[in-house]
């Protein structure tokens, strides 16, 4: 075990390509920087198996479930009763990630908004939280969370942030969570840190999002769990708190959004 501060990685992709020879190894790595847990994303639901698989397969590594805005148009809709079966697994502990992105996909607006409607309904069901990805939708992502809010409550944490500060503030107001990914560390995000830095730091979490965004000193290289450890000693310096003290904080407020990853760690 190491005698780092324990930390948690809120969001990898771990079932991607670019590990594929060298998981073992990047997971010893998270653990050896201090990194206990990791939750890794599926982004298709036809791939489940193999996200699960990997739940099943490494101690510290939990899972999350869903269709990315990205590649709805692609796939077939999630249903609620779907997304509500796979939960049923001890180790699937989010629902997502979901969410919208007109950047590069905003001929497929309609189909997100749908899907994305689907995963809220299917994390008030299981209570398991919501993992929003937003790009370039500020005002729809702030307009249908909070009309789906007002017909009955879920949980959320707006995925590797780097929206407006409006956003930021409908999703702190609604009580959702904040995640701090490599773009926060990046020398020229100042303007997204000072909208970090306006949240409550009990509603903040760290990711790497790896294979992508690693933090500085490894920009540029394959992200991995292990690099999260980078992003959060900057979200300590933005909060004025010593790094045991944030990474301590962060721990607490994942284990709150993400209970069934505390339940399990209790259980076992």
């Amino acid at each position: 075990m190491s005698n780092a501060p324990q930390i948690t990685d809120s969001h990898c992709h771990l079932d991607f390509d670019s590990f594929d020879t060298v998981r073992d190894e990047v997971v010893v790595r998270a653990v050896e920087a201090g990194v206990t847990r990791m939750v890794t994303i599926c982004t298709k639901l036809r791939l489940e198996p193999k996200v699960r698989s990997l739940a099943e397969q490494y101690a510290p590594v939990f899972y999350a479930a869903g269709t990315h805005p990205m590649s709805v148009a692609d796939e077939p809709m999630a249903t609620v009763d779907a997304l509500v079966a796979l939960a049923q697994h001890p180790k699937m502990v989010g629902i997502g990630e979901t969410g919208l992105d007109y950047h590069y996909t905003s001929e497929s607006a309609e189909a997100q908004q749908e899907s994305l409607r689907i995963h809220i309904e299917a994390s008030r069901q299981t209570g398991l939280p919501l993992i929003i990805h937003a790009r370039d939708a500020d005002d729809d992502m702030a307009r249908i969370l909070s009309e789906e809010y007002r017909k009955g409550s879920y949980t959320c944490v707006m995925h590797c942030f780097s929206s407006g500060a409006e956003l930021a503030r409908a999703a702190i107001d609604l009580g959702f969570y904040l995640s701090m990914s490599g773009i926060a560390a990046f020398p020229k995000s100042q303007d997204l840190r000072d909208i970090f830095a306006m949240a409550p730091v009990d509603r903040i979490l760290v990711e790497t999002d790896a294979p992508y965004l690693a933090p500085p000193p490894y920009r540029g290289k394959r992200n991995e769990p292990s690099y999260v450890v980078h992003t959060a000693q900057v979200g300590a310096e933005l909060f004025g708190m010593d790094w045991p003290d944030f990474a301590a904080q962060t721990q607490t407020n994942f284990d709150r959004l993400f209970w069934k990853v505390a339940q399990y760690k209790a259980a076992a």
